[in-house]
């Protein structure tokens, strides 16, 4: 037998008590007188025997009883085989809170299963004990040790969250809670379903001297399926178009499920798209059409039906698409080419301007969606390097270099944003021949593919000479296979290059509205980068957007339907990125807005990973569990877990089996002084 509190044993110095008050009591007898005292002898020896026996009895009573409430001070216990941790302990307690435990156990929800296990733990243990309890939201009021009440109190307060920690992240902060009090005992526990997607612990990754206790819960069944993923095919959605989403939809459990209904909702209207069949462990690509009617910032979602598990049933995205088309004609003399300002004039969606080189506002370039360069004869170093920050930016530049182009100069800008070489001019009579449509530019432009198309031709060209290092994609090729007009990306945006001037009687590509028109329009309308349809919250933590002004006394704020909050913003050039710092408090559609003007949209979604609802089996928690210092406890018996943490934290308890004999004891005095009379 041992004694958690041995310090008490101290206290047994107070059985001399009794033993004194029993040594040094005097009766006073009174003097009775007796007519015949023959046989007062006889009466005297036998009185005093049967007195002094008593009083044995009750002074053994009372020592015995004295002795019994020390020993049960000090808490007296049978060692178990592990060792026991006397003293205070600082005990971690970890309550998984992630949406995977919104399913459902036999009898009600993981989460209030875990909960209640967790109040049992906390039960178990001293008032004199601190205890600290922590969720995925990591917030900060959870890294700190409380007493048992306040942490019972915290325990109420966990809900479910879309937060997901990988669980040596969480014993990593668990150990850092410990530290921060000067308690010899550290133990932790871990209240989880044990999903395979966040279980990483390992001997390697943990501390032999804190002691783990994995706590278990299981789900009736491992079924969930969710919308994965949505993309637009295209890079930009276009208006007034059946733009084509594509809708990955994952089936996470063991069986083949069969109609799935599928849902779009657009404008506020919603819109049956069908019923699909997904194999089991398995996924389907389903193809849905939206038709963008309306300019500006979109937004929309695709939705499923599953029960119980529905956090990912919903998958939010925002787009944007422009009713005008700003373009900037940059020319020589300021005298736009005849043909090129007809076909930008000639339409509503295109919002045309022409300059001189000698007048550009270069602050009002990233305006711009897409410039055109005609008739340059150079090109300065000012200018080749602002239009190389507005290309790695986002935007677009097409070239024009006129016959009487200066090419070491234009080779020298065409290096800085990274496209091919121009060689010397050659006059030479050429038919283009080739069309990529497969590139975004001249895709789904033309209805009928078969139909012969009427392709410009050109009477001269700079033959576009490759560098290595250069990633040309050709959208016009000549006869014998070489490009007639280039693209490249740089940064965040294109540079689109013509082998031949705009003069028209050199090319008529201007004079062929049906591939000049469009051409124009899509080029404006691309971007080196796809805008993100929607982010991921947890994942994401920084977006960006384009600069609006914003200054010190004008910010941006993201608003939802539960509020609005100020995120950190940076300016890099003309973008402004924008630091959540998980504020993001659930998903859906984040109106970003400049004072009281809304410029920009955001749809963030929760985290796919606890979508597979795939735990560890028996074995592996019983690997886990022989890792040095890591305990598996049976969390479906409320008795069998708090008896288990006594046991494993203090053996097998005496203490009310002291408690009990002090009160036998103190009753047998009471009997005897009683009844017992001298």
């Amino acid at each position: 037998m041992q004694f958690l509190y041995p310090s008490f044993l101290w206290a047994l110095a107070a059985l001399a008590i009794p033993i004194i008050i029993h040594l040094f009591y005097f009766r006073r007898f009174k003097k009775v007188a007796f007519s015949n005292v023959k046989f007062l002898k006889e009466v005297k020896e036998e009185t005093s025997m049967r007195s002094r026996l008593r009083n044995l009895l009750v002074l053994a009573a009372r020592c015995l009883a004295l002795a019994a409430l020390v020993f049960a001070f000090a808490q007296p216990f049978i060692p178990s085989a592990r060792e026991v941790l006397t003293g205070r302990k600082a005990v971690s307690l970890y309550v998984d809170n992630s949406f995977s435990m919104g399913a459902e156990s036999d009898s009600a929800p993981l989460l209030q299963i875990a909960k209640d296990r967790a109040r049992d733990i906390v039960n178990a243990y001293g008032v004199e004990d601190r205890f600290q309890v922590v969720d995925n939201d990591f917030r900060g009021r959870n890294q700190r040790l409380v007493g048992q009440e306040e942490a019972l109190e915290l325990i109420e307060d966990i809900k479910v969250a879309p937060a997901s920690r990988r669980l040596s992240v969480v014993n990593g902060r668990q150990r850092s809670a410990l530290r921060t009090e000067n308690i010899e005992n550290k133990i932790t526990y871990l209240v989880s379903d044990f999903q395979r997607n966040v279980v990483d612990l390992s001997a390697e990754k943990l501390e032999t001297s804190v002691q783990v206790n994995l706590v278990p819960l299981t789900s009736v069944r491992e079924r969930n399926v969710g919308i994965d993923s949505v993309w637009f095919e295209a890079p930009v959605p276009q208006l007034n178009q059946n733009n084509l989403l594509l809708v990955r939809i994952r089936n996470y459990g063991n069986e083949d499920l069969d109609n799935v209904r599928l849902s779009q909702n657009y404008l506020g209207q919603s819109k049956p798209e069908g019923t699909l069949s997904i194999p089991a462990r398995s996924y389907v690509t389903d193809s849905v059409y939206l038709n963008i009617s309306e300019p500006g910032i979109g937004r929309a979602e695709l939705r499923i039906t599953d029960f119980p598990v529905q956090f990912d049933d919903v998958y939010h995205l925002t787009f944007r698409t422009a009713d005008k088309v700003k373009v900037l004609n940059i020319d020589d003399d300021g005298q736009p080419q005849r043909n090129l300002r007809a076909a930008l004039g000639g339409l509503s969606v295109f919002a045309a301007n022409y300059v001189g080189s000698r007048n550009i506002d270069y602050g009002s370039l990233a305006e711009n969606d897409l410039i055109v360069l005609t008739d340059q004869v150079s090109v300065g170093s000012g200018l080749a390097e602002q239009l190389r920050l507005y290309v790695e930016n986002g935007g677009n530049i097409l070239i024009f270099p006129p016959a009487n182009a200066d090419v070491n100069s234009y080779n020298t800008f065409l290096t800085r944003v990274g496209s091919d070489r121009l060689d010397a001019f050659v006059e030479q009579n050429r038919e283009v021949s080739g069309l990529n449509r497969r590139e975004f530019i001249f895709r789904d432009v033309f209805r009928n593919r078969s139909s012969a198309l009427r392709l410009p031709a050109t009477t001269g060209n700079f033959p576009i000479g490759r560098v290595g290092s250069r990633q040309q994609e050709s959208l016009l090729t000549y006869r014998d296979g070489s490009t007639a007009l280039a693209k490249y990306t740089l940064g965040e945006g294109n540079v689109y290059l013509s082998s031949a001037p705009l003069d028209n009687e050199i090319n008529n590509l201007a004079l062929n509205a049906e591939i000049f028109i469009p051409m124009l329009y899509k080029m404006g309308i691309s971007s080196g980068r796809r805008r993100q349809a929607a982010y991921t919250i947890g994942q994401d933590e920084v977006i960006q957007t384009s600069r609006r002004g914003a200054g010190a006394d004008i910010v941006f704020k993201l608003r939802g339907k539960n509020g609005e909050f100020i995120p950190e913003q940076r300016v890099v050039d003309n973008r402004v990125l924008l630091s959540l710092n998980n504020q993001v408090p659930e998903a859906g559609t984040y109106d970003l807005v400049l004072g009281d003007e809304i410029v920009d949209a955001f749809a963030f979604n929760y985290d796919r990973k606890e979508s597979d609802l795939s735990y560890l089996d028996a074995n592996e928690l019983a690997e886990l569990a022989s890792i040095p210092n890591v305990a598996l406890l049976d969390a479906d018996n409320q008795a069998s877990l708090i008896g288990d943490i006594r046991e494993r934290n203090e053996g097998t308890p005496l203490w009310r089996y002291f408690i009990w004999g002090a009160l036998a004891f103190f009753l047998v005095e009471v009997l005897l002084l009683r009844f017992w009379r001298a």
